[in-house]
């Protein structure tokens, strides 16, 4: 009788089967432990506040417009009262130039009048104003994130 004994030799196709076999395993399990140390990490957006003190009131000139650069809006004084206006524009968010009849895109050539309406241009909508108030330690308050009508003032 002969017995068939079991080869306990391993071919190579079996060695790379079980080699690929294992890697693809590991790869597995490495990409759901990432995936699940990813999942509790939050995704949060840190952007800058929308609210910033632009100065004491007597900084401002009588009957000034004042660009602030890094906020990119006009601080707009006549007399004692104070009014902010977007210095972006509405259509693709440029930062618009003060002309002496109003404003104007350099992008694209959109035209504002002196209230932020749009007088020619591709803008669609007129330059938003802001809410302006007073802080408790006497500097104004710009809310960039509350938009008022333009007659909407405040005075001092």
């Amino acid at each position: 009788m002969n017995e068939a004994t079991p080869n306990k030799d391993l071919s190579r196709r079996g060695f790379l089967e079980i080699t690929f076999g294992w890697l693809a395993a590991t790869f597995a399990v490495a990409a759901s432990a990432i995936a699940s140390v990813r999942f509790l990490v939050p995704n949060v957006l840190y952007e800058p506040s929308l609210l910033f003190k632009a100065g004491k009131p007597d900084d401002f000139p009588e009957k000034s417009v004042t660009f602030m650069e890094d906020e990119r809006v006009f601080l707009v004084r006549q007399g004692n009262t104070f009014r902010c206006l977007s210095a972006v524009c509405t259509h693709l968010g440029c930062t618009v130039n003060r002309t002496e009849k109003g404003y104007h895109c350099p992008c694209h050539g959109s035209l504002f009048d002196d209230q932020g309406k749009v007088e020619s241009g591709p803008a669609p909508h007129p330059l938003p104003w802001f809410l302006v108030t007073l802080s408790k330690d006497n500097r104004l308050l710009v809310d960039k994130s509350q938009t008022v009508l333009a007659d909407k003032y405040l005075v001092v």
